[in-house]
């Protein structure tokens, strides 16, 4: 297979559909379903027939961003963007003739969602780009928007060293929490010897208010599938896993039909794309324990034995599944690959800061006005994040903190919200990037409140291997729970500390290493709240 026999399945498609003038889209992703999305489908597909709009397609897509104001229908001129669109909010079924009705007509003023705000004009979207565009459990919708040629391209135009070489100077960072250089992590693993090698898909995406890795596995999964490809193309892999949480159902179904699809077309199995490159994808389902996402035990999990860490070196990249070479990333880092192949490395070197290029994917969350998924270049202030694109904070209340990185990350104060949101950025702050989550808090929040959830779910998840963790967590959640009843005491508060640097220090793997940060970062930043608590004040 060649980019010209891609090309001519991509106008076949094209030509299918020729007659098609305007769409309507219907978000089918996770969020916009619990609202009742997939009834509003239905409903529309029906006024359709009724009202006999031969030029006009009506689909279900992925997820439009705006999660808040779901179930979302956008109308638009075909391969319009979303900003483009007539955008339609909290849509019910009893909506559908008259936003079929207005397909050739006037919009319907009274659910119509301004697409020129700043959630979605102040956006750039590459992870994201088809999503809420596309339908996802379509192959052809894929190759027609250009899937599929990165891949092709990779095997037909490049050598594994031209992939790595790309890739390297794109300067992508590994989206999942550490930020590796992606490329460093790739050629480290291409220059073990020949023989079985692993590729790796981590979505065990469990900070409590991320879904962004569950957003693009539902709407784009393609993407992610060819992402991984090139990767195993550049190392030397032939064989793949998406280690997914059975908690995403919606998901995996749509990966299972990817996978399917994309084996019968060729693009996955023996002889990829017609060339001597063989590569298969199996799914694995993780049973939702939080420290799998911790690399050496997701890939005891993947070998069938109970999710534990183990110490490292060596690296997966040396020693991973079964003792070969393995290549973990995550679901977001999988899905730059493509346009990185497409676009050059330095066009996504362009994007971002100086040490944290392209862009980033966030999961908005809490007491914010806009919650939902937006994707914003290296770079962009937390300030713009919240207030501009987030739309501040609700009910007239004021901003009090943000927390990045869920379990493993901090909370930033006011103070701080000018600084961009970049790896090395929030290191300063004593915090970190993680998978992209944001909890944003009012003045209602308590903070001790808020590290002791914290501290209570990484308690929780410890896995127990090692005593720090096993033992230290549940000692700082018992100390916390003291000190927001009010009856603490300064020896309490100076045994917490004390227990962040040792729990820090000694722990196993990074989900002990991380979880006293939620404590330092407000001990750090609202330590008047601690000493309240020791006065028994409210």
């Amino acid at each position: 297979m060649h980019l010209e026999d891609l090309a001519e399945q991509a106008a076949q498609y094209r030509n299918e559909e020729a007659h098609i003038e305007r769409e309507v889209r219907v978000c089918v992703a996770a969020s916009c379903q619990s609202s009742g999305s997939l009834p509003v489908l239905e409903a529309l597909k029906s006024a359709c027939d009724t009202q006999g709009a031969g030029s006009c397609k009506v689909k279900g897509v992925g997820c439009m961003g705006l999660c808040s104001a779901g179930p979302l229908v956008a109308v638009a001129d075909k391969d319009c963007a979303l900003n483009e669109s007539v955008l339609y909010r909290d849509v019910t079924p009893d909506d559908a003739p008259d936003i079929m009705a207005s397909v050739c007509g006037a919009p319907v003023e009274r659910l119509r969602c301004p697409t020129d705000q700043p959630f979605f004009s102040r956006q750039q979207r590459i992870v994201l780009e088809h999503s809420g565009l596309i339908d996802p459990d379509s192959l052809r919708g894929y190759i027609a928007v250009g899937g599929y040629a990165a891949l092709v391209r990779a095997l037909t135009e490049m050598t594994p060293a031209d992939v790595l070489r790309e890739v390297t100077t794109s300067g992508l960072r590994g989206r999942g929490g550490g930020g590796y250089p992606t490329g460093l992590k790739w050629s480290t693993i291409a220059k073990m010897p020949p023989g079985q090698k692993y590729v790796v898909c981590n979505a065990d995406e469990g900070d409590p208010g991320a879904f962004m890795d569950r957003a693009v596995l539902e709407s784009d999964p393609h993407r992610v599938l060819e992402g991984m490809a090139i990767a195993a193309y550049a190392v030397g892999a032939s064989k793949g896993y998406v280690y997914v949480r059975a908690e995403y159902p919606l998901a995996v179904e749509r990966l299972e039909t990817a996978i399917r699809k994309a084996k019968r077309a060729g693009f996955l199995g023996a002889k990829v794309a017609d060339t001597q490159f063989a590569f298969e994808i199996e799914i694995r389902l993780g049973a939702g324990a939080f420290v799998c996402g911790e690399e050496t035990a997701l890939m005891a999990s993947i070998e069938g034995l109970r999710g534990q860490p183990r110490p490292r070196p060596p690296y997966p990249a040396e020693s991973g599944l079964w003792g070969c070479p393995t290549l973990i990333n995550n679901v977001e880092t999988f899905a730059n690959i493509a346009p990185i192949i497409r676009e050059g490395g330095d066009w996504f070197a362009s994007i971002g800061t100086e040490g944290s290029k392209g862009t980033k994917v966030f999961a908005l969350a809490g007491k914010i006005k806009n919650t939902g998924l937006i994707e914003v270049p290296m770079g962009t202030s937390l300030r713009d994040i919240i207030e501009v694109i987030g739309g501040g904070i609700p009910d007239g209340r004021a901003f009090k903190a943000v927390q990045t990185g869920g379990p493993s990350g901090g909370c930033i104060p006011e103070a701080h919200l000018d600084i961009p949101v970049d790896y090395d950025s929030l290191k300063t702050l004593g915090t970190i990037m993680g998978s992209g989550g944001l909890i944003v808090m009012d003045e209602t929040s308590c903070m001790v409140d808020v590290a002791r959830f914290f501290m209570e779910f990484c308690m929780s998840e410890s896995c127990g291997k090692c005593i720090p963790c096993r033992a230290g967590t549940w000692q700082m959640h018992a100390l916390l729970d003291t000190l927001t009843k009010g009856r603490g005491t300064r020896a309490d508060l100076a045994l917490l500390e004390d227990l962040c640097d040792v729990v820090r220090a000694t722990s196993l793997c990074g989900l002990g290493q991380t979880a006293p940060n939620p404590v330092l970062s407000t001990l750090r930043y609202f330590r008047d709240e601690y000493e309240a608590k020791l006065l028994g004040d409210a």
